[in-house]
């Protein structure tokens, strides 16, 4: 049973055609990762789920200026707190 008060956080590695998100407590208890299409429908999964584990605090995403530009707009639309993340160097 998920507590609705709990506060999340989120965070979501972005790739062309899909995008991989995971959440976690404030604590830092892993609560849940899945992998959504990069698409209109899979940007709706994705909020459903970064959403549905807690109080979402923020979601950090890879790419908001390239692959994650679209999912960073339709969580912006949605309220959710968007930190943008930085893709270590290889």
């Amino acid at each position: 049973m998920t507590d609705e008060r709990r506060p999340v956080v989120a965070g979501v590695d972005t790739h062309k055609d899909t995008h991989y998100a995971a959440v976690i407590s404030a604590t830092g208890e892993h609560l849940g990762a899945a992998q959504f299409p990069a698409t209109q429908a899979g940007y709706r999964a994705l909020q459903g789920f970064i959403t549905c584990h807690g109080t979402l605090m923020r979601a950090g995403i890879e790419g908001t200026n390239s692959y994650g530009a679209g999912l960073s707009r339709h969580l912006q639309e949605a309220g959710i707190e968007i930190v943008e993340v930085i893709r270590p160097s290889r």
